[in-house]
């Protein structure tokens, strides 16, 4: 049997074989290397090439599904999807690969040596890595703040600091804003906000919260014209973000009714008057126990977007690759201090 396209697994690598396979296969897709009207090999055929256990490359095959890489279609297979993520250009990674590769052989690291080391510092609690850069986080709740809090640290070596966009005023002029955090993450919404009260601060606003799934907008697009729609969140003031993301959205066919929060009267109003209610995986519990006959619940729960990753990573990393916050301090008697002492001198001049 032949597989269309280049695939090796080492079982003697410290990178475990699920996601040895999975990234190559992602390359794959994202390369071109895999057409949209061919199958997959199917998976015995993948694990008899690999010379590797089946269940190993069936759990490859549900990761590469949930992440929207592949799909299957009933009595056919399973085939690249129609929509696969987007990733930065896989020559990019390849270049950048490349380099990190030949530096390391330059310090007589064998690749081994490299994958041992990047996955002890980004694995499963990149948090643990001495020196995590501090960011501020901006949102409207204390449950986003959490939820998101736990979202990017799991992504990036990063220790995140929480701030109520009500307080976010007070904290900054009680704290000392540069200097503290290397960024600050909002959502889009809130963006105007956060930048006018950190404006000149020497912090930079990013806005990398995902907002409404492209997946959501997709349903709701598909919907007949005229379907009239309303957002439930599970506080009063949450509810405005999804109702922002979905307006910017400007679907046609869709009439956007009002939003309301799952706890009071307001959701049962909200439900009599509307054919789709849009809400979190939590607040749909409380959307069914209303018994909302004849309502088309969507779920929709935010969450980070990868291109959203790499932004913030970009602005937290130098051009050379180090982390901002990772600066040595000068030498003794480096040039910076040589420096300093004629200022010195001279502010000691002018006090006489």
């Amino acid at each position: 049997m032949t597989i269309p396209f280049n695939l090796h697994v080492d079982a003697y690598s410290p990178i475990p074989i699920r996601r040895q396979l999975t990234e190559q296969l992602k390359h794959v897709i994202e390369s071109g290397g895999l057409p949209r009207t061919q199958t997959l090999p199917s998976i015995r055929e993948l694990a008899g090439f690999l010379g590797i256990n089946v269940n190993t490359v069936a759990r490859v095959i549900e990761d590469l599904k949930r992440s929207g890489y592949v799909e299957a279609r009933r009595g056919r297979g399973v085939f690249v999807a129609s929509a696969p993520p987007v990733r930065l250009s896989p020559r990019l990674r390849e270049g950048f690969l490349h380099d990190v590769v030949m530096r390391a052989a330059a310090l007589g690291m064998t690749a081994d040596d490299l994958a041992v080391r990047v996955l002890s510092r980004g694995g499963v609690q990149p948090t643990a890595i001495d020196g995590a850069v501090d960011v501020l986080l901006v949102e409207c709740s204390a449950a986003e703040l959490d939820f998101f809090a736990r979202q990017l640290e799991a992504h990036l070596p990063i220790a995140v600091d929480k701030v109520l966009l009500g307080e976010l005023a007070d904290v900054a002029r009680r704290r000392p804003a540069a200097g503290r955090w290397r960024a600050a993450v909002t959502s889009f919404c809130h963006l105007p906000d956060v930048e006018r009260v950190l404006k000149g601060k020497g912090v930079p606003v990013v806005a990398v919260l995902a907002e409404a799934h492209l997946e959501t907008l997709h349903r709701l697009a598909q919907l007949p014209a005229g379907t009239r729609v309303g957002v439930a969140s599970d506080a009063a003031d949450t509810t405005h973000d999804p109702v922002h993301s979905l307006a910017n959205a400007a679907l046609p066919n869709i009439a956007l009714i009002g939003s309301s929060p799952t706890e009071g009267a307001g959701l049962g109003r909200l439900l009599r008057r509307v054919d789709v209610i849009v809400c979190s995986s939590a607040a749909a519990e409380r959307v069914r126990e209303r018994g909302a006959s004849g309502v088309q619940v969507i779920i929709d729960d935010r969450a980070l977007d990868q291109r959203a990753i790499q932004m913030l990573a970009g602005h937290l990393v130098q051009p050379t690759g180090r982390e901002t916050a990772a600066r040595p301090p000068a030498a003794r008697n480096g040039p910076s201090q040589r420096r300093k002492r004629p200022r010195a001198k001279h502010r000691a001049a002018r006090a006489k």
